[in-house]
Order: C-alpha cells, then sequence, then structure tokens
C-alpha cells in the first residue's frame, strides 16, 4: 500500500497546503531532508481551533488541532515532492502549545501530530520530538507543528 492509498484509507483529504504567511517557505531540502516550516490548524483557508489549551481549548481539541498540523504538514510534503513515498522516515516532529499557566500535558496534545505520522508511515513514521509551551502563537492558534523528514533521492 502507497502513502497516499494508506491517507485515504484513513478517511484523510489533503487540503491544498497554505501559503505562508511570512518571508518564508514552506519546505526546504537541504541534502536528503526535508524541512517543513510549522503548520496551525488551518484548512482551506479556515482556522479551526482558536485560544490557549487549557482555558478555551481543551486538551483532547488541541490533539485534534495538531493532528490537523500534521495533516497540513504533509500537504506541504505532497506539494512539495509531488509524491509521498519519497518520504523515507520522519526524523523530527516540534510542537509548540499555546497554553495557559497551568496546562502542562504538552506532549499529549502534540502526540496529535505524532500519531498521525505514524498512522501514516508505520515504523518510519517514528521519530525524535519537543513539545513546547509558548504563552501565544501567531492568529491565536492553539498549536503549530514542524516537521523534519528524510526523502529517498
Amino acid at each position: 500500500m502507497n502513502i497516499e492509498n494508506r491517507i485515504e484509507a484513513l478517511g484523510i483529504k489533503l487540503p491544498v497546503p497554505p501559503l505562508p504567511v511570512a518571508n518564508y517557505v514552506a519546505c526546504k531540502k537541504s541534502g536528503n531532508l526535508v524541512y517543513v516550516s510549522g503548520q496551525g490548524p488551518i484548512i482551506e483557508g479556515k482556522q479551526l481551533y482558536k485560544g490557549k489549551v487549557g482555558s478555551g481549548v481543551n486538551c483532547q481539541e488541541g490533539y485534534q488541532a495538531a493532528r490537523f498540523c500534521g495533516i497540513n504538514l504533509l500537504a506541504q510534503l505532497k506539494a512539495f515532492l509531488g509524491d509521498l513515498d519519497k518520504v523515507k522516515q520522519v526524523i523530527h516532529l516540534k510542537g509548540f502549545v499555546a497554553s495557559d499557566n497551568h496546562f502542562t500535558e504538552q506532549p499529549l496534545v502534540v502526540n496529535g501530530a505524532s500519531d498521525l505520522m505514524v498512522e501514516v508511515f508505520g515504523d518510519s513514521g517514528r521519530h525524535t520530538r519537543c513539545a513546547l509551551g509558548t504563552n501565544v502563537l501567531p492568529t491565536d492558534i492553539p498549536v503549530e507543528v514542524e516537521l523534519v523528514v528524510e526523502i529517498t533521492e
């Protein structure tokens, strides 16, 4: 089963990837690594979640927001590579969670993106990771996730 068939079997439709909103590129290749800029839970121009996790956004909603970030990461990779089967393995995932001062479950939120990578790529989707809390993210999104993958040449 190829990766795009697996995505379809999971009931996921990759959206048109969001355009960068500032002075950066969505993806950058260096050697056999592709770095994907941080993605938020914005699908087809619609911001799906707003606010801080722990006040206004609960942990499960944060998890879903991170999953949508992961879907956007896949959409960016598809647009950049043309074929997701070029992804050899997921190397590193970094998630930022806009959190209230008492919320400490950032790893559970970022699991939304991590779980998706394993669902899509199997063992090749297992990665190193960082889950960080922050006070605010652009446009008041609750989660932003970035990714590094190794590709086949």
